[in-house]
């Protein structure tokens, strides 16, 4: 009777252990979907090869070196890489590399135990341990220090790395995938980037290419984000007249997909139509408008709440560096954000935290 009992039992154990498999794999799909590659739009030649680069990139376990112009799509390119892989469900850590300063970056980078300097009355891990088993994306890495890009390539090497204080190393389970607008080739040449870090993160490239050299994806790009803004801000916009889908295509769009966004933001906060015109899209791309106009005085206001916004986050943050004098990582739990992103505010406003520090 026991017997009978105890295979019931295992009867039971094995659907339930099945159906979590299921949901596992179910929940690794939908940040396919999520990250992958819907977030690279476009149905040209060059997003097609796009999307097949990609894709054989993911299934190999190698370091990527991504490169392209400012608002091309770097970083969806690295999270459509890393929610394909068999990394999909552990974390993706973005790092801008520019935000982070000289003397902080090993710490942010590898941590610190106890006692490691003055400040250092707990331990901290870094962004390696943090993206443990995942990703780690270095956007901007063009402008690494040498000192910086020496610790990087020892990381790179032996997947082992020291935390502040410790003279043990630790293993590193990452990929690392890197990003560039500028041309590290040359860089190596000024003698300003090492070139066997360069080999190191260059095991694969992928190139993003810039908007002008994918017009036909503009107006793909353009109905995306109206719809998405329209539908954040509350505005009945139902579309894009062909005037102004014309005057979108023949626009340059220096700054790329990030420029479009933005641009699209502004005309959805100033639209009063149901429908874009070829005015409202000539007026953003100008910056020209009439200076007695419902719209302009809106700007003035919009200008002077960021101005506003801006003197009162200056204000926040040189008080809570005073507080906490000049101790980031201190500074940042009591606000409750990131270290990186109090950096990037910090460099924002041009502060330096050793004003603080007595």
């Amino acid at each position: 009777m026991s017997k009978n009992k105890g295979a019931s039992f295992d009867n039971q154990i094995v659907p339930r252990n099945s159906e979590l498999q299921k949901e596992s794999e179910f929940l690794k799909e939908s940040l396919k979907r999520e990250f992958g590659l819907n977030q690279i739009l476009g149905r040209s030649k060059v997003v097609k090869e796009l999307h097949e680069k990609i894709n054989k990139i993911s299934l190999c376990d190698v370091n990527v070196l991504i490169s392209g112009e400012s608002g091309t799509g770097k970083e969806p390119a690295a999270r459509a890489i890393h929610y394909l892989s068999s990394r999909a469900g552990k974390p993706f850590i973005p790092v801008n590399c520019s935000a982070i300063p000289e003397s902080l970056f090993e710490n942010e980078l590898f941590g610190h135990v106890k006692g490691a300097f003055t400040d250092a009355g707990l331990q901290q891990i870094g962004l390696v341990k943090e993206s443990e088993g995942g990703t780690l994306f270095l956007d901007e890495v063009g402008v690494m220090s040498p000192f910086i890009q020496v610790k990087l390539l020892r990381l790179l090497q032996g997947k082992e790395y020291k935390p502040l204080g410790d003279p043990r190393p630790r293993k590193a389970d990452i990929r690392i995938i890197a990003a560039t607008n500028r041309d590290l080739q040359s860089l190596i040449k000024e003698g300003e980037f090492r070139e066997d870090l360069f080999y190191r993160l260059n095991i694969v490239s992928l190139y993003i290419p810039p908007l002008r050299e994918r017009k036909e994806d503009i107006p793909i790009l353009v109905k995306h984000f109206v719809n998405k803004y329209s539908k954040e801000y509350n505005k009945p916009i139902q579309g894009v007249s062909e005037d102004a889908m014309r005057a979108f295509i023949s626009y340059a769009w220096q700054g790329n997909i990030r420029e479009v966004e933005n641009k699209i933001q502004q005309i959805i906060v100033m639209s009063t139509n149901s429908l874009i015109s070829s005015k409202s899209v000539q007026l953003a791309l100008s910056g020209l408008s009439d200076p007695n106009t419902k719209e302009s005085r809106f700007d003035y206001l919009k200008a002077t709440k960021k101005k506003v916004i801006e003197n009162f986050e200056r204000n926040y943050l040189t008080q809570l560096l005073i507080e906490h004098r000049g101790n980031v990582v201190s500074a940042a739990k009591k606000a409750g954000k990131s270290r990186t992103g109090l950096w990037n505010l910090i460099k924002k406003y041009d502060l330096s935290p050793k004003q603080f520090r007595s």
